[in-house]
């Protein structure tokens, strides 16, 4: 299915990204909770039979690899004796036409107990004001820091640059991987410790790549005299795109890439079930992606082997506690239940809140105070910023005809939030790697929970509206 332009232009020089391709999600008839040579064989009879009822031009791809490796990879972790789930979840790739009539084939075959069309993922970027992009890049790209006040101390930051001067604060040794659409691994402030794109086939988009690319200066950008500096320079970024997989085959694929203590990034969200596919579309009902039962699946395969995942919580300006997200929608399999209830997934779900008033010469309210477009609810971890955060990519604040040499400081969205709270737990995981050795998944969203700078309240928007707290690392290394 072809990706198409989305109408909306949150900037002026800088189109909207590309929509990529809805998914159908297969899963079938459950052979067994653990992974026996019997229940192997079994799976693949049903796999035969659900490929029969495809278009010739169509075919089933397991979201979690091949089926003969999976039980290795669950081996001694907490899903070990349910493996076997995971065999049932596939993705239908290839030429098949309407995917929402096929999936009404598909849930009449006896072995398949649930398929369903997921909305295109959309990168969760808040939409900005009209601004002029700069011409022409001078010949020595200025020092942005002054612009960075998230690295500062808390309130207003996370404590980054205290970070910096501790061992391991610079994120030695962690290793993220940022699961999106496309980035700029060549810009100049994105050098070092850089790993490229390792799956997923990268969006040629531009509106795709300057959001990768915000997202891994934020984490990454080089350490050095020009241009911005990462929250954990020294930590390692790689990037695998949704694009030609989808968004569980490469959560999966990110997880299946990484050490436990290493963190996975979604910077996604996608239209939920108050969204009305109106005419004019815009982000207002868009949700963090572990809606999806196979996002879910994907993320919990993650923590179980010991990865941090970190979730946008999206920009729908949703109450995520709300009950219509507790209705089972009729194509999901029976056993769903609404993960925003039971932080069943154990991802870390950030939010975005206000930078300090005057920032760039913008209020947007009382810093840390919800704003307007996030997702909010007792789901919700963590907050970071969600406007005003300069970056690499974009061209508003140094242009020209190189994309090499773009930054910005208006990357916003829970899409800009996400980044911060990585940098902070890679600046964290880092640290501890020096003293207890790293952190669990769990621990580190208790911690987060535990501990930051606090939320605070704007008119028509009370702290009560839960976005979390603002990471700070020195009370985050006090405490853990």
């Amino acid at each position: 299915m072809a990706s198409t332009r989305s109408s909306r232009q949150p900037r002026s020089g800088a189109p909207a990204p590309a929509v990529a391709p809805g998914e159908l999600i297969v899963v079938t008839i459950p052979t067994g909770p653990e992974i026996t040579p019997s229940t192997l064989r079994e799976n693949r009879a049903v796999r035969g039979r659900v490929d029969e009822l495809l278009p010739a031009t169509a075919h089933l791809v397991p979201v979690f690899g091949p089926d003969n490796r999976l039980a290795a990879r669950l081996a001694d972790t907490a899903q070990e004796s349910v493996a076997g789930e995971y065999l049932s979840y596939y993705s239908v790739h290839g030429d098949v036409g309407d995917l929402g009539d096929l999936a009404d084939r598909l849930r009449a075959e006896d072995t398949v107990v649930s398929a369903y069309v997921k909305p295109a993922a959309e990168p969760p970027l808040a939409p900005l004001a009209e601004n002029t992009v700069v011409a022409q890049a001078p010949s020595v790209t200025p020092d942005f820091r002054s612009r960075q006040a998230y690295l500062g101390a808390a309130p207003n930051g996370i404590d980054a640059l205290w970070a910096h001067g501790r061992p391991g604060g610079l994120g030695t040794g962690v290793r993220v991987i940022d699961v999106e659409g496309a980035w700029q691994f060549t810009h100049e402030d994105l050098r070092e410790n850089q790993g490229g794109v390792i799956g997923g086939i990268a969006s040629e988009d531009v509106g795709w790549r300057n959001h990768g690319t915000a997202v891994a200066g934020e984490i990454s950008g080089d350490l050095n005299a020009f241009g911005i500096t990462g929250i954990v320079p020294d930590a390692h970024i790689r990037a695998i795109s949704i694009f030609g997989i989808g968004s569980a085959a490469a959560i999966r694929s990110a997880a299946d890439a990484l050490h436990p203590g290493d963190i996975v990034l979604i910077e996604l969200h996608r239209p939920g079930p108050r969204f009305d596919f109106r005419a004019t579309p815009d982000q207002r009902g868009y949700i963090a992606v572990e809606w999806w039962p196979d996002d879910l699946a994907a993320i919990r395969y993650a923590v179980s082997r010991g990865i941090i995942v970190v979730e946008a919580a999206g920009n729908g300006a949703e109450n995520l506690d709300d009950a219509v997200y507790d209705a089972r929608p009729g194509d999901f399999p029976a056993t769903w239940v609404n993960p925003f209830r039971s932080a069943e997934s154990g991802a870390v779900v950030v939010g975005a809140g206000a930078p300090p008033p005057g920032l760039h010469g913008r209020d947007h309210g009382p810093a840390r105070s919800r704003l307007g477009f996030s997702n909010y609810g007792a789901r919700l971890d963590a907050q970071g910023w969600g406007r005003e955060v300069t970056t690499t990519g974009y061209g508003d604040l140094q242009g020209g005809p190189d994309e090499d040499l773009w930054y910005t400081d208006e990357f916003s969205g829970t899409s800009s939030a996400s980044p911060i709270v990585v940098g902070a737990i890679a600046a964290y995981q880092g640290i501890r790697a020096d003293g207890p050795g790293r952190a669990t998944p769990e621990q580190v969203r208790n911690l987060l929970r535990g501990t930051g700078s606090a939320q605070t309240a704007a008119p028509g928007r009370p702290a009560t509206q839960r976005i979390g707290t603002l990471p700070d690392l020195r009370a985050m290394i006090a405490k853990g």
